[in-house]
């Protein structure tokens, strides 16, 4: 398991060394997954250091529907492990995105490689998102970037 404090450390080494940018106003992103729409409402980016290639080789894909609580506030809830997800070893950016006809939500996850994108499945804040799906809802998938 990874070590919260550790990952927390990372992120406010990241942020006060200026590599970090949240987007509220993500502008016109879209996704199409499966016919339906997904429609951008944050973006997070760490900005590459000599730790870091320059352009992600990976994308990680996950779609849910949570289980409890309004979309609303499962936005505002979703800005908690920011920091624990920008920490992950490889990680370039996330854009939140939400379903037009279903309601679903889509993470849209940017990595150094392939490996880093699949270890995120176990990482703990994925951990903490599953227990917050609802049955049936989750599905992911991790391919390589199309540079």
């Amino acid at each position: 398991m990874q070590n919260p404090i550790g990952l927390l450390a990372k992120a406010l080494w990241l942020t006060l060394n200026g590599r970090t940018r949240l987007e509220s106003d993500v502008g016109e992103i879209d996704i199409v997954v499966d016919g339906e729409r997904f429609t951008a409402f944050r973006k997070v980016v760490v900005i590459h250091g000599s730790d870091q290639s320059v352009e992600p080789g990976a994308i990680f894909q996950v779609r849910f529907h949570f289980k409890n609580l309004s979309i609303k506030t499962n936005q505002r809830l979703s800005l908690i492990p920011i920091p624990l997800i920008m920490a992950q070893r490889g990680f370039h950016s996330k854009t939140w995105l939400l379903g037009e006809k279903t309601s679903d939500f889509l993470g849209y996850y940017e990595f150094d490689t392939v490996e880093h994108a699949e270890a995120y499945w176990n990482s703990l804040p994925l951990k903490m998102m599953r227990k917050r799906a609802a049955s049936g809802s989750l599905s992911h998938e991790v391919r390589l970037t199309h540079n």
